[in-house]
Formats: C-alpha cells, sequence, structure tokens
C-alpha cells in the first residue's frame, strides 16, 4: 500500500509509503498502482524508494475497529424509518414534481 499526495503548487505528485493518518487531498494506493501511477504533462512525480509495506495498526486503529464492529452488531438499534412513497408510488430519491401552468 502506498499514499499518493498533490502539491498543487508545485505541480507534483508525491507517492510514498502507507500514511498513518488521514489527510486532506491524498489517497491510498494498491502497491501496483503506486508503481503505474501517471501524471499530467507538465508534473513531476516523486516516488518512494523501495517496497511499500503496510505499517503497523496503532493501538487507536484497532480501538476504533473494534468500535465499530460492537456498533455494527448491536441488536438494540432503532430499525431505520422507511422512505415515504413519491407520487409515483415508488421509493427512492428521485422525485416526480408536478409541472408549472
Amino acid at each position: 500500500m502506498a499514499t499518493l499526495t498533490y502539491a498543487y503548487s508545485d505541480s507534483t505528485a508525491v507517492v510514498g509509503p502507507l500514511a498513518t493518518a488521514s489527510e486532506p487531498h491524498s489517497y491510498d494506493l494498491c502497491e501496483a498502482h503506486a508503481l503505474r501511477l501517471t501524471v499530467p504533462k507538465g508534473w513531476e512525480v516523486v516516488r518512494h524508494e523501495g517496497a511499500f509495506a503496510a505499517p503497523d495498526p496503532s493501538a487507536d486503529e484497532l480501538t476504533a475497529l473494534a468500535e465499530a464492529v460492537r456498533e455494527a452488531g448491536r441488536s438494540d438499534k432503532p430499525a431505520p424509518a422507511p422512505e415515504p412513497e413519491g407520487p409515483s408510488g415508488r421509493r427512492g430519491h428521485l422525485r416526480v414534481l408536478p409541472g408549472r401552468a
């Protein structure tokens, strides 16, 4: 795994070891994509030399994962409310609006 970070002001893409914290404008890549990455014309790529290795999980990451699994498995969570039916009788995020005269 690797992390891609763009430095727009320098027209540079940096591909380095997997970041341990989330950063804006950075993207995690598998090793195959990290090695094949291309950039726009006029940009420069700075790549980490050597193999990309996954960092050891920290206690914070393990705690967050355990809490997420625990939350997902809770049986006392209220069921999500069903979406109301629209004028067409269908459910979903799209709505039919009456036309203007």
